[in-house]
């Protein structure tokens, strides 16, 4: 029982420690060297310089508002001669960061409500196969003459029916690459509470009366002229349509100045125009008006290219060095260093990096101490 009682007391009451050697080698001091030399270039040049670990990162929030400027004018059989301005060729009209640029239209004049015959779209068919009839109003089961040598089926609906088989080329409104379209960004950076837009410094009231975007002669003007925007992105204006993104990037590094966070614009086709399965860009919509008391329309098949403008960003700023430092400190000392988030910067980066340095300084440790025991 002495035997136990010695043994359980001399294992609660004793303390060791590593014995320090001082060794004087020069193999052994070289390679000791050379590690914490490795360890320095690793935190400098992979941590600092590459990675930028002494940075902090924020999201962004933006909003964005477009105004598109032009004028054209078309004459066809179907309208005559006709002026189109924004309100008649950008969809919709209040300036949101999607809209649609009509490009090309297929006109229906005088429609009203009542019964017609529907259109022949395929050739051959009898008009006894009245489940093949297209639904362009309710059939009411009769078959009528559409034509000297064809029969199909009575709609009632809006008549008389649109025929788009036909679609005109060149496009109608091809000139609307030649508009010009403004776009104003507005983003901030919460967490640096940083404040931008796209109209930086550079942009003057005289720049911009003046400037279109190219994108290396005027990388920064806001103004884009549709034509050269289609082009950058791979596509052809004259197309059946299409979907277009234009991107405005605020990658910003804001241990500099903040007039030097700038936008970057770049143009993506969204859309494969290769593609046989539906291919283009369209959509109806009607005018409305009222003649003898009665309602009538005017209906429209638009082929358009829609755009939508994204934005993204990563704002990165530093961390003080000051900061950096005195978490390395109380994590030497053996405190914790999360009370230094009271200084509205993460802290614990530094404790991140110390803690990195002593995990290979370790490795590299172990690996001279057995060059230690194999020297001569």
């Amino acid at each position: 029982s002495r035997s136990v009682l010695w043994k359980a007391s001399s294992f609660l009451f004793q303390y060791d420690t590593p014995r320090m050697v001082l060794v004087h080698n020069k193999k052994v001091g070289v390679t000791f060297r050379l590690i914490q030399l490795v360890v320095l270039m690793y935190i400098i040049g992979w941590v600092f310089l590459y990675e930028k670990g002494y940075q902090s990162k924020d999201s962004i929030i933006s909003s964005v508002s477009v105004k598109l400027k032009g004028l054209t004018m078309t004459n066809s059989s179907d309208l005559g001669p006709y002026i189109w301005d924004v309100a008649d060729y950008v969809f919709p009209p209040q300036g949101d960061s999607s809209f649609v640029v009509m490009t090309n239209f297929i006109v229906t004049r005088d429609q009203k409500q009542e019964t017609c015959p529907e259109v022949m779209r395929v050739p051959g068919i009898s008009s006894s196969a009245l489940w093949l009839c297209p639904p362009s109003g309710i059939m009411t089961g009769k078959c009528v003459n559409f034509s000297r040598t064809e029969r199909t089926c009575e709609i009632f609906g809006w008549c008389p029916v649109e025929i788009d088989d036909h679609v005109p080329n060149p496009p109608l409104l091809l000139a609307a690459e030649n508009f010009t379209l403004f776009i104003k960004n507005s983003i901030t950076f919460p967490k640096f509470k940083v404040n931008r837009r796209n109209l930086v410094e550079r942009v003057t009231k005289d720049y911009l009366r003046n400037c279109t975007y190219h994108k290396v002669r005027d990388p920064l003007c806001p103004v884009f002229q549709l034509g050269y925007v289609v082009e950058e992105s791979g596509q052809k204006f004259s197309m059946l349509g299409g979907v277009l993104g234009i991107s405005i990037s605020w990658n910003c590094d804001l241990d500099w100045p903040v007039r030097h966070c700038m936008p970057v614009y770049q143009f993506h086709g969204l859309y494969n125009e290769d593609s046989s399965i539906s291919p283009g860009f369209n959509f109806r919509y009607a005018r409305y008006y009222r003649e003898n008391g009665r309602e009538l329309r005017t209906l429209y098949k638009v082929f358009g290219i829609r755009f939508d403008i994204l934005v993204n960003g990563k704002p990165e700023n530093c961390l003080h060095f000051i900061q950096i430092c005195l978490c390395i400190f109380l994590l030497e000392m053996g405190k914790d260093c999360v009370a230094g988030q009271s200084f509205g910067v993460p802290l614990w980066w530094g404790g991140v990096l110390l803690q990195r340095g002593k995990s290979i300084e370790g490795i590299f440790s172990s690996s001279t101490n057995l060059l230690l025991i194999y020297v001569d």
